[in-house]
């Protein structure tokens, strides 16, 4: 089944969480980079129309690119991820395409809040134990992680691997 997802890309923490992804997080392993999901799931890659690309770059358009950091890890109960501080603008993006487009839910539904997050393991209570261990030590032997969100890219898995669709660039923050 084809699938499509809009998220902000953060290629700046690759260096601290890449093998741990490729390790215990089986979406990177299918060309999924580190990113912070923004909306998920989307409309499938086929009916992604220009008509459908502009309304998604008006909608994320009221949000300016932002300046954030990635230096504390969370957990759900299979997942361990970073938290994006501040979380607010993430959360702006996706309510910003939720409003476009009513019909797609964050993950469909199934939770009531918004929490962004950078997965880094996820689907087993042991791995992600074990990765939130290391990726607590990673975090006390290196700089905290800052980087800027400039742009959201569409993501789409219609062959079995994820690959970018399309990329959003987002307003420079001193242009709204």
């Amino acid at each position: 089944m084809s699938a499509s997802a809009f998220v902000a890309k953060v290629p700046a923490v690759e260096s601290v969480v890449g093998d741990l992804r490729d390790q215990f997080d089986s979406a990177a392993k299918l060309g999924v980079p580190a990113h912070i999901t923004i909306l998920f799931p989307f409309m499938p890659p086929e009916e992604i129309t220009p008509g459908v690309l502009q309304q998604a770059q008006e909608a994320l358009s009221v949000v300016p690119s932002f300046v954030f950091s990635l230096g504390e890890i969370g957990r759900f109960p299979t997942t361990t991820y970073l938290l994006p501080a501040p979380a607010s603008p993430f959360v702006a993006l996706t309510t910003a395409l939720v409003r476009r487009f009513p019909a797609f839910r964050p993950y469909g539904g199934e939770h009531r809040e918004i929490v962004p997050h950078l997965t880094v393991a996820h689907g087993d209570p042991s791995h992600a134990k074990v990765a939130a261990a290391e990726l607590e030590w990673r975090l006390g032997a290196s700089p905290l992680v800052q980087t800027e969100c400039t742009s959201v890219a569409l993501l789409e898995n219609s062959s079995g691997r994820w690959d970018e669709m399309h990329v959003f660039p987002l307003p420079s923050a001193g242009v709204l």
